[in-house]
């Protein structure tokens, strides 16, 4: 059965209460938030404050807040309560509301899963008759909460346009991610194992039913070119991959492209060096005609890639000057949440550093002094994702969360990391 907005709410049926007393049902009379997080997801921790906030203001008012921890990244339940405990503890000690865990799956079966919620972090509004009022990104809901608090949300012509427009634009995406589910799964098992033969399979697979993911194609030339290296088999691969993304006119698809040519993380040794560079420069010339420097577009997501292509290739100035472009368009006309400049900044100054010859990040970090303070709070992702298996470490692939909608709302609308497993 479907969960929508007017649906009566789900169950909660959760296998531990970390935070606060149970919650066996929803009583009349109250109004909850039921928010799905996890302690990889930093857009979700960023958005703990704000719940906190919320549970404060309207705690008079019948407010009860629930958060769901039902995606944490372990072998096992003891492991993902482990962590979970340990990240409670030192980052969130004072929270005022109710924090719930669960490995089995079941909150996601009755929850997100039904009502297509395809990311993290998803709030879910019930009103004072226990039925769902809201679903969607918890960045809503300084907006919605006090017109569920009084009544008037669910009836509106608004909330209904919304949950029509949520579930038109989500409804592909869940059934899509329910097909790749069973491949995802044993891509994952396999990797675990080195397995890289039924990795290829898996991979083979997914492109078949599905030869436009991004995640797929990625995928498949980064296990040809960097951990299977076979290069008779892979440059093909890689030259199609550039090929359809010069041809979609993406930016993400080619910034992707561009990544596997020349992330440092990546052995690049027994590729052509003519053809790679050849290659990097179609595509740097592609993105920079799509977002040329003169204009106030954001570049922080795709001047790094083109920045590593023109500094491997020995025009430092002008790897430089992309990447001061970048930093600049953190703070350009388009306004942008800090957790995301926080996401980008260090990479960024780190980049210029190397670039520049300076053996600390001190030069760059007095040059954008905001940049400074971010590089005290930023953290690596603790998950499994496809970005990091892409790259060999935590980075950032546009191409991965342009497919999580985040590029849409600069990050803030339904971040779910970047991994398929998760969402």
């Amino acid at each position: 059965m479907m969960v929508r907005m007017g649906s009566p709410a789900p169950s909660i049926k959760v296998e531990d209460w970390l935070r606060g007393e149970p919650v066996a049902d929803f009583q009349p009379g109250k109004v909850y938030i039921v928010e799905f997080w996890a302690t990889w997801c930093k857009l979700c921790a960023a958005e703990m404050l704000e719940l906190m906030q919320l549970q404060e203001k309207y705690n008079d008012s019948g407010l009860e807040v629930v958060a769901v921890a039902a995606n944490e990244d372990a072998p096992t339940a003891v492991e993902a309560r482990t962590n979970l405990k340990a990240w409670l503890t030192e980052k969130c000690s004072h929270l005022n509301y109710r924090i719930a865990f669960d490995h089995t799956g079941e909150m996601n079966k009755l929850w997100r899963d039904p009502s297509f919620s395809v990311g993290i972090p998803t709030s879910f509004v019930v009103d004072r008759d226990g039925n769902i009022a809201f679903i969607g990104p918890p960045s809503q809901l300084d907006e919605i909460l006090p017109k569920v608090l009084n009544g008037s949300w669910r009836i509106s012509n608004k909330a209904k346009a919304a949950d029509t427009e949520r579930i038109a634009r989500s409804e592909p995406m869940a059934r899509e991610q329910a097909l790749k589910q069973p491949i995802d799964d044993r891509f994952w098992a396999a990797v675990k194992l080195e397995d890289w033969k039924t990795v290829l399979w898996a991979i083979e697979e997914g492109i078949a039913l599905m030869p436009d993911d991004i995640n797929f194609r990625l995928a498949h030339a980064h296990l040809l070119l960097h951990k299977i290296q076979d290069m008779w088999t892979g440059l093909p691969v890689m030259r199609q991959l550039v090929r359809d993304a010069i041809g979609k006119t993406s930016k993400d698809w080619m910034v992707s492209a561009l990544d596997l040519l020349f992330h440092p993380a990546n052995d690049h040794s027994r590729l052509p060096s003519t053809e790679r560079f050849a290659m990097g420069k179609e595509l740097s010339e592609h993105i920079l005609a799509l977002n040329p420097p003169q204009d106030d577009s954001p570049k922080f997501r795709s001047y790094p890639a083109v920045a590593r292509y023109y500094h491997e290739n020995g025009n430092n100035d002008r790897a430089i000057e992309l990447v001061e472009l970048a930093l600049t368009s953190l703070d350009g006309p388009e306004p942008i949440p800090a957790e995301l400049k926080n996401q980008h900044l260090p990479d960024l100054l780190q980049a210029l550093a190397k670039y520049r010859g300076v053996n600390s990040l001190c030069g760059s970090a007095k040059q954008f002094p905001e940049g400074a303070k971010a590089l005290g709070r930023g953290g690596k992702i603790k998950k499994r994702n496809w970005s990091k298996w892409l790259s060999g470490q935590f980075v950032h692939f546009p191409a991965v969360t342009a497919a999580r909608k985040v590029d849409a709302a600069l990050g803030r609308s339904f971040a779910a990391g970047s991994r398929l497993k998760s969402s």
